[in-house]
């Protein structure tokens, strides 16, 4: 398997960001690490190991991202308007910068699909949402949509507009709306330890108040929240 690391000094963010790339062609995976995490998170948890057929066969190519989550929704004492400050300066990172490196590394007509499990999905659904125009899909797994609930009870327009479950339903722009539908979604999770099967369902409600299509797959109880089940899951569902 090709394995590369890069790293550049990113404006938006003003620090230092690495990226691991995985592959040699194929459609881009674009994934963002769970919690406090970082880029090689995926790789050391065997998620990559478990892609090896898919990536050595050319069908994808990965581009593993940094987290910042330290630095904005997991840094307790922050301030919870810096902590909105710092996921949109996140959000600009990825439209600005990594999507045009991918495309130096693949093409522009190659499809990009971002991805990541527990916070990583958050993420993942949040920036395919807002740019649907960049990203022709997203694999969440075992996340939660509601961005409350990681605020600590702090909310404002910058948390409203990084929320997909507050955002979508208030989201009438016919192009972008148009644009989210071509799309493909799949949320995934578990019903097991620590997973909220119920937040994926009002979720999965959301986008079909928006006429939305989607594959919501809520699998059994002795699925939990852990590394084992997005073992299982990201295969599979690539693998579709």
């Amino acid at each position: 398997m090709v394995k590369e690391i890069h790293h550049w000094y990113s404006p938006a963010l003003d620090k230092e960001m690495p990226i691991a790339v995985y592959g040699h062609y194929g459609d881009a995976l674009l994934m963002i690490p769970t919690a406090a995490a970082d880029y090689l998170e995926y790789e050391r948890f065997q998620l990559i190991e478990a892609l090896r057929p898919l990536i050595d066969a050319g069908k994808i190519k990965i581009f593993s991202v940094n987290s910042i989550n330290t630095e904005s929704w997991m840094n307790k004492p922050m301030e919870g308007a810096h902590k909105a400050i710092r996921q949109n300066q996140f959000n600009e990172y990825i439209f600005n910068e990594v999507v045009p490196f991918i495309k130096t590394f693949t093409s522009n007509e190659t499809p990009i699909i971002s991805c990541g499990a527990s916070f990583g999905a958050f993420h993942s659904m949040n920036l395919f949402l807002k740019r649907p125009d960049l990203f022709s899909g997203v694999i969440a797994m075992s996340g939660v949509y509601d961005l409350m609930e990681y605020t600590d009870g702090y909310y404002d327009e910058q948390v409203y507009f990084n929320s997909p479950s507050h955002y979508i339903p208030n989201l009438t722009d016919p192009t972008i709306l148009e644009k989210i539908r071509k799309g493909r979604i799949v949320i995934a999770t578990g019903s097991g330890n620590h997973e909220d099967p119920n937040a994926n369902r009002r979720f999965s409600d959301v986008l079909n108040s928006k006429s939305i299509p989607h594959r919501l797959e809520i699998w059994a109880a002795d699925v939990h929240h852990d590394w084992p089940t997005w073992r299982k899951m990201l295969p599979y569902f690539l693998g579709e």
